[in-house]
């Protein structure tokens, strides 16, 4: 798809969502307006109006993808959400469920009673309901789980044994399995009688007679080949395959990088057990981006943007009062220096710019080693190697905008002594952050944390207090 086309999406993305809030909006007005009426027909013609305002607004979200749905109740606030969802028919809240964010996913299922719950998870596959089952009442889970097939239900628990960064937590049970005995034309008589291929099929599993993987058969391979050769002279011996209790993430990577659309999952016999699909892929990847960029800010969790201020207090206040604790420590190092700032007034005005540069800089090196690490860059062989080069990349940009301000800072004040206090300073915090950048999120890694978590918070506390005790320190020691 091409920016274009994908801008203009977006677009008519964003347009959806102002006609359903438009619509929510003139409901709401004509509302006000029946209710200040007074007269015997004031129930008869507020009735109307709302089953009208509700028809126009149930008529455009049939028209719309279970995603978009989901798009826009994320975008709702609750009240608003949930006038919306009670719209929704009944055979497509599966559907949306699991594509909703866990966060806003939370505030539906509570709007839900139980036999819509029941109804809602009896169309789904075993790989969704086990994503869904953690979130639901325990009775529902359980009047669910008796519900299910033996094979079903065999399935779930399958899925639900594995953590959640795990392949086996992600695989897909559905797939198209054939022999390598057989010839391309029974292979094709054979997927003409299935009424649907599942989702994301561009190979079919080939098997032996105890349902160990031999090999796959990719569709294009299917099609262009002569219908009279065998199975076994087509298909690919050595496919990518990847085990239950493999790294989901480093599966994701695994599909980037040999541009995959689907794969068999198989058990240490080589058993066929599953599958990953593509879209289970991206969005993993999605999920990771978001997670990082949340644990780099110190939030705990996702957090539906329109959740009550208790649980948005509750989500952030953890790494505030980190933060707290390390502003406060940087405010004392500055106590430590009242002196040499009453003497020479214009410290307090440079002082902000060595913790700043160095904070922007600690960030920057922060962000590049936590890519690294999630592609698994960085390893104890080359860490020395990697520390070096950022110490290096540090001292050049010290020396080269910790000159520039310093040659500002003689034009101000007319001190070139301030003009070199500054340009050292501005070096000497550049390598702290450098060196904070490359350290916090390994040490992390270290103590089996995720290396984005606070990252940001940590670093600019870093550079904040030892920029202060740095420009100030040298300014006490060769300007006082």
């Amino acid at each position: 798809m091409s920016e274009v086309e994908v801008k203009n999406l977006q677009e008519s993305l964003q347009d959806r969502l102002g006609q359903v809030v438009d619509l929510l909006h003139k409901q709401r007005v004509v509302e006000d307006l029946t209710h200040r009426q007074e007269g015997q027909h004031q129930a008869l013609v507020e009735n109307l109006v709302h089953r009208q305002n509700v028809v126009e607004l149930q008529r455009k979200l049939d028209d719309l993808h279970s995603a978009d749905i989901a798009y826009i109740l994320e975008a709702l606030p609750l009240e608003d959400r949930l006038t919306v969802w009670q719209l929704v028919k009944a055979e497509r809240d599966g559907d949306i469920l699991l594509e909703v964010s866990d966060a806003v996913r939370e505030t539906l299922i509570a709007d839900m009673e139980d036999h819509e719950l029941l109804a809602a998870a009896k169309e789904m596959d075993a790989d969704e309901l086990a994503d869904l089952a953690p979130e639901l009442p325990r009775d529902v889970v359980h009047e669910l789980m008796e519900s299910l097939d033996a094979q079903q239900r065999e399935r779930v628990r399958s899925a639900l044994s594995y953590e959640e960064d795990q392949v086996g937590a992600l695989m897909d049970f559905e797939m198209v399995t054939i022999r390598e005995d057989v010839t391309l034309e029974v292979v094709l008589r054979y997927l003409r009688r299935l009424r649907e291929l599942p989702g994301h099929t561009d190979k079919v599993f080939v098997i032996d007679q105890e349902g160990a993987l031999k090999g796959v058969l990719p569709i294009k391979r299917l099609l262009v080949n002569d219908p009279e050769k065998r199975v076994s002279e087509v298909m690919a011996n050595d496919p990518v395959t990847f085990h239950p209790d493999a790294d989901a993430y480093e599966a994701a990577q695994a599909f980037e990088r040999y541009d995959l659309v689907s794969a068999p999952v198989v058990d240490k016999n080589r058993r066929l057990i599953g599958r990953l699909t593509i879209d289970e892929m991206v969005d993993l990847i999605r999920e990771e981006s978001e997670s990082e960029v949340l644990n780099m800010a110190g939030l705990r969790e996702e957090e539906d943007i329109f959740a009550s201020v208790w649980r948005s207090l509750r989500n952030r206040w953890s790494w505030l009062a980190v933060n707290l604790i390390t502003a406060f420590v940087a405010s004392r190092v500055i106590g430590l220096f009242e002196g040499s700032i009453e003497r020479l007034v214009a410290l307090a005005a440079l002082m902000p710019i060595v913790a700043g540069i160095g904070g922007n800089s600690g960030n920057q090196t922060i962000t590049m080693i936590v890519r690294a690490m999630a592609l698994d860059q960085v390893s104890t062989g080359n860490t020395r190697r990697l520390l070096k080069k950022e110490l290096s990349v540090a001292v050049l940009n010290g020396l080269v905008w910790g000159g520039v301000i310093g040659v500002v800072a003689w034009l101000l004040y007319h001190s070139w002594s301030l003009g070199l206090v500054m340009t050292a300073a501005m070096t000497l915090n550049l390598l702290l952050a450098a060196f904070m950048g490359v350290m916090i999120p390994m040490s992390l890694a270290k103590l089996g944390k995720d290396p984005a978590m606070g990252a940001s918070v940590m670093i600019t506390a870093m550079t904040d207090s030892g920029g202060f005790f740095i420009f100030l320190g040298l300014a006490t020691v060769f300007l006082m």
